[in-house]
């Protein structure tokens, strides 16, 4: 199965804070995951607003690259199916996430509930507050 992280899922996966669900399906060999260049942009732009945001994006995609998931470029055609999507969602980023998964016949995994009212393939995890980290 081919599953397309939401930008959400990027972060969680990088800092290692991901349910047991979750982890069952990256453990999968028959899964494959992908994430968009849109994810990295908008993690940039959250770091250049939030001082406390501390994730590097750089590190982050060379992070992704090297445990074997695996960068879906945007295309045109990604834009194109953004404009057939019923406003439900207003985030650009999520909109693109989603137009992606739809054009390549990908699962979106998300945690996002607004994202889960769409008519696309979309696996959703909702965040498990016990997996998070503790510091």
């Amino acid at each position: 199965m081919k599953i397309l992280l939401d930008t959400n899922y990027v972060i969680w996966i990088a800092e290692g804070n991901i349910s047991p669900k979750v982890q069952i399906y990256i453990n999968n060999p028959e899964n494959s995951f992908y994430f968009s260049p849109a994810s990295i942009w908008e993690i940039i732009i959250k770091k250049q607003s939030q001082r406390d945001f501390r994730i590097e994006p750089f590190a982050l995609r060379l992070g992704l690259v090297e445990h074997g998931y695996i960068e879906l470029p945007i295309t045109s055609m990604h834009t194109l199916l953004v404009n057939e999507l019923t406003p439900i969602h207003k985030d650009p980023f999520d909109r693109l996430l989603i137009a992606q998964a739809k054009a390549e016949g990908m699962l979106l995994l998300t945690a996002d509930k607004i994202i889960n009212q769409y008519d696309a393939p979309v696996l959703y995890c909702p965040r498990n507050r016990s997996s998070r980290k503790t510091s």
